[in-house]
């Protein structure tokens, strides 16, 4: 019977010796394709931004502006001086934490966001959290009753789900509990933490059944590999409850993939921001980007692009440490 129990501990806390040394490695070289992709988000977003049609300075003074005054306005922006320059100075900007002043808003980039970061971090937590609190459950029921009703019943809502842009299941769900039954706000953020939290239910549900049916299949599949595992045999043989046995063994040694599937939902959960803000009419900075976007607003737009890159690579690299540390075989790859 001994040997039973520490059968079933390997696969879960079993590591080489040798996997501390490469754990540090595999840190440090996560750490420096950090560092490089938030510099190519900013070369990127700078360029693009230049390219894309359209003059800063004649979306704020409109259309009936002289060339003088154009031209005054490019010149204290610093429009006027070529792409390289302008980089330059952007750069520098950034490495002493100063995202630049607002086009439009003539305010600081950072005063601007700070106050948007709150709504649309807890939107982006909150759906989070609704993602795994329905992807478990599913997907381990349809893993252990593989093949019959319920499973063919998940699969079917997956595929449904996945084929159904977001902001259709916002205004459905609008409809059902806001509109019809009067259960939750039509939109906004509220006043106060307990309005904050009702206000962002029906939109946290919406981005999370954007990413839910991935999470799903890719949770599904990973426990139908291990429940043919020896040492799930074992388990069972040792008189653990079924359920003990799906949740503690079967789902925490399947859940490295779609730990790191949803680490990179998460970063689309946060640019998806865009949308179900605009949806549910709440103040968050997917908002104020489009807003942005919309007035050629060039530093707001660098601004928070930066944020959103800095947030995605720390979501990212916190969701392949922990995944190397569930599994230490990552770490020596």
């Amino acid at each position: 019977m001994a040997g039973l129990s520490l059968g079933l501990r390997l696969p879960l806390t079993g590591r080489p010796r040798r996997a501390s040394g490469g754990g540090w490695s595999y840190t440090a070289r996560r750490l420096v394709g950090a560092v490089l992709v938030l510099i190519g988000v900013t070369v990127a977003t700078f360029l693009l931004l230049h390219a894309a049609p359209g003059n800063p300075a004649e979306q704020v003074l409109g259309q009936r502006a002289t060339p003088a005054q154009l031209h005054a306005l490019e010149h204290r922006w610093g429009l006027d001086s070529s792409l390289p320059s302008q980089f330059w100075r952007y750069a520098k900007q950034v490495v002493r934490g100063d995202l630049g002043t607002s086009f439009v808003y003539g305010k600081s980039v950072t005063s601007l966001v700070g106050p948007r970061i709150g709504p649309t971090a807890l939107l982006v937590a909150m759906a989070v959290i609704f993602a795994i609190l329905i992807t478990v459950p599913l997907a381990t029921l349809a893993a252990s009753r593989r093949d019959s009703v319920a499973d063919q019943a998940v699969r079917g809502f997956s595929v449904v789900a996945l084929g159904l842009p977001s902001f259709w299941f916002g205004i459905v769900l609008i409809e059902i509990f806001a509109v019809n039954l009067k259960l939750l706000p039509v939109g906004g953020y509220g006043s106060g933490f307990g309005n904050h939290l009702e206000s962002l239910i029906l939109p946290a549900i919406t981005a999370a059944l954007a990413i839910v049916p991935l999470l799903i299949r890719s949770l599904r599949v990973g426990m139908l590999e291990v429940l043919d595992a020896d040492f799930v045999a074992a388990a069972r043989g040792n008189g653990l409850g079924e359920a003990r046995v799906l949740f503690r063994h079967v789902a925490r040694n399947a859940a490295v993939p779609t730990l790191t599937l949803l680490g990179l939902n998460i970063a689309y959960l946060i640019g998806s921001t865009v949308i179900v803000e605009n949806v549910f009419a709440l103040n968050g900075v997917g908002s104020l980007l489009l807003q942005s976007i919309q007035n050629r607003d060039f530093p707001t737009v660098q601004g928070i692009t930066l944020l959103l890159a800095v947030a995605v690579v720390l979501v990212n690299l916190t969701t392949d440490l922990l995944a190397a540390r569930l599994d230490p075989r990552i770490r020596l790859q």
